[in-house]
């Protein structure tokens, strides 16, 4: 770990992830600020930087959490010159590899800590496939959704058939990988992200397998926005129905006008000052399951 700078939201360093099957991943922590009330991990959106969630970061840093954002293998500063042909690089090993080794990072740095992760879509739907899952503590989903096509407006699934079919397999086989950022979807993709994610969401049951987000027990926060085009309502419901074992799960579906806004769509949850009485309601969920983590046992009286 490098130490880099310092901000209001306290000390951010530089950290690598090494992932078990020997991927480095470029990181960054944002040091808990006063008594630290456990670790937060944000699993990042398809093709999204992790610079993007600095500012959420630095918030929750200053509210006493350590908060680890990433780049996933292959995209942003977790390229590392690796060619984007590499076989190791998919959507699949974004979930089992390099979320598996976030979690394992935290549960080094508070083996005693609450855990909680914040994915945004991808980082959302991810959950499940990731061997040691069961360390989170609690979610907190920000427009993640069950990514089958089928779950759009008839409308929306019109242009989709074409982008899965043809132009997502069409550009990734011509470049080498998906040129996302010459289309307007955030970073440049791996060949095997690519094709990856435009089979899943041309299938019915999307990831293919969903027990291990069937048997995660931890209590979920789920926000899902009305004028949200790439997770929308139904997407995001059929999301959730799959933490079916979650001991408590709030869904928030927040309209625009509600909070005074006239756009938030998928990103502008992390934007700050878009939705900040939003980030108190995830604040307020989590210090209350920091509380209960860190209220002690009582002991039971021993028998004279």
């Amino acid at each position: 770990m490098n130490p880099d700078r310092s901000t209001g939201g306290g000390a951010i360093a530089s950290v690598t992830l090494v992932t078990d099957d020997g991927f480095p991943l470029a990181a960054t922590r944002f040091k808990a600020e006063g008594r630290r009330k456990g670790i937060m991990l944000v699993a990042p959106a398809t093709g999204v930087h992790q610079r993007y969630y600095g500012a959420f970061a630095r918030h929750f840093a200053s509210e006493g959490w350590d908060v680890l954002t990433w780049d996933w293998r292959g995209v942003a500063d977790s390229r590392y010159g690796v060619s984007s042909r590499d076989r190791r690089l998919t959507m699949r090993c974004w979930a089992c590899e390099d979320l598996a080794a976030a979690i394992a990072w935290a549960d080094r740095r508070g083996p005693d800590a609450p855990v909680v992760l914040v994915g945004h879509s991808f980082g959302g739907h991810a959950v499940g496939l990731a061997r040691n899952a069961s360390r989170l503590d609690a979610l907190v989903l920000v427009a993640a959704q069950h990514g089958w096509l089928g779950h759009w407006p008839f409308a929306q699934r019109l242009l989709l058939i074409p982008f899965w079919w043809a132009i997502v397999p069409g550009l990734t086989r011509l470049f080498g990988r998906l040129p996302s950022r010459q289309i307007g979807l955030g970073e440049d993709l791996p060949a095997g992200v690519a094709f990856e994610w435009a089979r899943w969401c041309r299938s019915p049951t999307f990831l293919g397998e969903w027990q291990g987000h069937a048997d995660l027990q931890s209590p979920i926060l789920a926000f899902s926005f009305e004028d949200d085009r790439i997770a929308p309502p139904r997407a995001a419901a059929a999301l959730l129905s799959e933490y079916r074992s979650a001991t408590r799960l709030q869904h928030r579906h927040v309209t625009p006008s509600e909070l005074g806004r006239k756009r938030i769509g998928h990103f502008g949850f992390f934007r700050q000052g878009v939705v900040p009485g939003l980030w108190q309601e995830c604040a307020r969920f989590l210090d209350a399951l920091a509380a209960e983590c860190l209220t002690p046992v009582p002991l039971r009286p021993v028998p004279p």
